[in-house]
C-alpha cells in the first residue's frame, strides 16, 4: 500500500515553469465532498507556484476523458493552451460490477490522452472501497492525492519544456 512516507514526490524541483504554465482540471459531480477536497489541495499547490488554473465540471467519472478531449479540441483556436491536465474523481465500490467498468473506463480513457495528446494528463482518480479509505487519502496517511496530482503536473510539464 502507497504512503507518503515511501516515495520522494514531494521532493519538489520543477526547475523553470513557464511563466504562462496553465493546468486544466477536470473534476466530477460525484462523491462531491472528496472531489472538492482533492481540487483544494490541488489549488493550495499550484497556488503556490503561482500556475494558472481553470476548473471544468463533468457528470461522472466515465465523462473526465471526454471532458478533457472537448476542452483540448475547442482551445486550440485560442492562445492560452494548457501545459497539463489533471483528472479528479472518486469512484467507491458498491455492489455491482459498476465500479469496475467505470475504473477501466476513466483508466483507460486517460491512458488514450496522454498517448495522443501532447501535454500531460494526470490521474487524480479515486478507486476505494469505502469512503474511510477516500479520507485516509485526502490528507490521511496516505497524503494528499490532490496534493500530489499538482506536483505531478508541475514535474511533467517541466520535464517536457526541459
Amino acid at each position: 500500500m502507497g504512503e507518503v512516507g515511501k516515495s520522494n514526490l514531494y521532493d519538489i524541483d520543477t526547475g523553470i515553469l513557464p511563466k504562462s504554465a496553465c493546468v486544466v482540471i477536470v473534476r466530477t459531480e460525484w462523491n462531491a465532498a472528496i472531489v472538492d477536497k482533492l481540487e483544494e489541495g490541488c489549488i493550495r499547490v499550484l497556488n503556490r507556484y503561482n500556475i494558472k488554473y481553470k476548473v471544468l465540471v463533468v457528470p461522472g467519472a466515465f465523462e473526465v476523458p471526454f471532458g478533457i478531449k472537448q476542452y483540448w479540441d475547442v482551445v486550440q483556436q485560442r492562445t492560452m493552451i494548457p501545459d497539463a491536465f489533471i483528472a479528479f474523481a472518486c469512484v467507491i465500490r458498491g455492489g455491482t460490477p459498476h465500479f469496475d467498468y467505470v475504473c477501466q473506463g476513466i483508466t483507460n480513457g486517460i491512458t488514450q490522452l496522454n498517448l495522443n495528446l501532447p501535454v500531460p494528463t494526470i490521474y487524480g482518480v479515486l478507486t476505494v472501497d469505502n469512503e474511510q479509505q477516500a479520507l485516509e487519502r485526502i490528507g490521511g496517511v496516505h497524503g494528499h492525492k490532490g496534493e500530489e496530482a499538482a506536483i505531478t503536473a508541475l514535474k511533467m510539464i517541466a520535464m517536457k519544456n526541459g
